[in-house]
């Protein structure tokens, strides 16, 4: 296809070109309007999340390639692309009460979650190392000017700080493994790598390792997981929350796309990585997140043992394994998001409290937030008939089928380990003496948690569409 930007090669981005108009949009009313328009734009830019997504589900079925190749939508960047918008629409709404009691209404944060997400959707789409570099960073910069945009909080001043300087680092990483690996290839789309890779070579190798570094990092995984924990503790909860959702579809979807469409020929090679980073991840978020009394620092380690989970279907490097993938990432959203609804509702006279001695007797007091945080942890634990046992039986199975028995019982028994820290919360809620407690939830909280509470317990009714879609979108991609 012509590189050159005609009509027809512009269709594939349509809903990435309404989110970059529509962002323009409401930054510029943002500056010349005064602070009155900060709930407006808010609800606009949900609006406008649910446009793009509207326009994507339109585009013609089939794989759409745009610009030589360099952009792809096929049915993985799909179902990837909704669950980013899907998450980025839940954080926004998210924000609303809070940002209006803790004084932080700014129209720039919507503004910045909606350019980010072009991002997210550039990254799930791309197709060569360039492209997949320039949707990296359109995505990362909002980030980091998001996690420090409570600018009277040293916590969230510190938080942006880390988060920026480790991301610059990761980036470099990245970019200089994408530059061996463009030397040693000569060529930078996916496709010319799968060649490339089939005739061998160890310069290749190395770029493929620094490229892993970057991904990594990007959603949390060891060795580069050092700055979740303090990023997710002092950025502004709202913005935790959208940390901990559709940044990591879109690295999960980078990672995923870069390793199955570039590099086929040496399976061998990167699978031993995964397998190491797979299972570091799931034993440093089982054991570490055991002595955390923080809320969001707990969640932080939980996400760091959530992407060593969903890593184990990448790693046996299979369709199936996609598959698993897929659907990991695809309920793990829901589950994060429905378990920061009820930390955004953690708030008394004297402020938001983050510990999670302050849940004791929840029950009580709120009985349906207490039974629903409860379903949601037990999903996170894996408890059958919760979505979140499905998700984790669909990787192990891929695993065992992929003859990684050693992976999947290290992802068992770190299963185990994790369910520790989850029941301790629900004993806390239902067993220990009541604290004083929490305001009223507010509305968009409420229907936050009921969709993912009710998803969670409900799934195992009519997993099939899920299922499905998720086993579309992985064949698209062999």
């Amino acid at each position: 296809m012509n590189a050159a930007p005609s009509v027809s090669n512009l269709v594939p981005l349509l809903p990435e070109i309404v989110l970059g108009v529509g962002g323009m949009a409401l930054l510029m009313l943002g500056v010349y309007r005064d602070a009155r328009m900060v709930r407006l734009i808010d609800y606009a830019a949900i609006a406008l999340l649910v446009v793009a997504g509207a326009v994507l589900l339109l585009l013609p079925a089939g794989k759409l390639t745009s610009f030589d190749g360099s952009f792809v939508v096929d049915d993985f960047a799909r179902f990837l692309k909704i669950l980013a918008l899907i998450g980025s629409a839940a954080a926004i709404a998210m924000s609303l009460d809070y940002a209006e009691r803790e004084l932080q209404q700014r129209f720039e944060y919507s503004v910045l979650i909606v350019l980010s997400t072009l991002g997210m959707l550039m990254l799930i789409s791309a197709a060569d190392l360039i492209a997949l570099y320039l949707g990296l960073e359109l995505m990362s910069l909002p980030l980091y000017v998001v996690a420090a945009s409570h600018r009277n909080s040293l916590r969230s001043t510190e938080a942006g700080l880390k988060y920026f300087v480790l991301g610059a680092l990761s980036s470099g990483m990245l970019l200089y493994g994408a530059s061996l690996v463009y030397g040693f290839a000569g060529t930078v789309t996916f496709s010319g790598i799968a060649q490339a890779t089939a005739r061998g070579g160890t310069g290749l190798i190395f770029g493929l390792v620094f490229l892993f570094a970057g991904f990594c990092f990007k959603v949390s995984a060891v060795p580069f997981h050092m700055w979740t924990p303090d990023v997710y503790e002092g950025a502004p909860t709202p913005v935790t929350a959208f940390f901990a959702a559709a940044p990591k579809v879109a690295g999960l979807a980078m990672f995923v796309r870069a390793t199955i469409v570039a590099f086929p020929g040496i399976v061998s090679q990167w699978q031993q990585i995964l397998v190491f980073v797979s299972i570091a991840s799931m034993l440093l978020g089982a054991f570490a997140a055991i002595g955390q009394r923080n809320f969001k620092r707990l969640m932080a380690y939980s996400s760091i043992g959530h992407m060593g989970y969903a890593l184990i279907g990448l790693a046996a490097g299979t369709s199936q394994g996609v598959q698993g993938v897929l659907l990991y990432v695809a309920i793990y959203i829901t589950m994060t998001l429905g378990v920061f609804t009820v930390i955004l509702s953690m708030r008394r006279s004297t402020g938001m409290v983050e510990s999670i001695d302050q849940l004791a007797g929840l029950a009580r007091g709120h009985p349906a937030m207490a039974f629903f945080l409860a379903m949601l942890l037990f999903s996170m634990a894996g408890v059958p008939p919760l979505a979140g046992f499905f998700a984790k039986f669909y990787v192990f199975l891929a695993a065992i089928k992929a003859g990684l028995y050693v992976l999947a019982v290290v992802g068992v028994l770190a299963s185990v380990v994790g369910a520790y820290y989850y029941l301790a919360i629900i004993k806390i809620m239902y067993f220990d003496e009541p604290v004083e407690g929490f305001y009223k939830m507010p509305l968009e909280l409420k229907v936050v948690l009921a969709i993912c509470g009710l998803f969670n317990v409900l799934f195992f009714l009519y997993p099939g569409p899920l299922v499905g879609a998720a086993s579309a979108a992985a064949q698209s991609l062999f």
